[in-house]
C-alpha cells in the first residue's frame, strides 16, 4: 500500500476520496493500485468502516 496512508482515519479518507473522484467500485481501485481489498477492509472495518458497494463508500 504505498500510495495509501497506513493511519485508519486518513485510509478512510482517502480510499472514499478516490471511490468518489476515480473508481467506480472497491474492487477497480484495489485492481488498478495493486492493493489487497481484503486489507483495505479489515484495516477500516477495526475502526467500526464497512463498505457499501451501493453507495461506493465506506461509513
Amino acid at each position: 500500500m504505498e500510495r495509501l496512508p497506513n493511519d485508519p482515519m486518513m485510509l478512510f479518507s482517502a480510499v472514499n476520496m478516490l471511490l468518489r473522484d476515480e473508481y467506480k467500485s472497491l474492487d477497480e481501485l484495489c485492481d488498478d493500485m495493486n492493493v489487497d481489498r481484503a486489507d483495505i477492509e479489515a484495516r477500516l472495518k477495526a475502526v467500526g468502516f464497512e463498505y457499501s458497494p451501493e453507495y461506493n463508500k465506506f461509513w
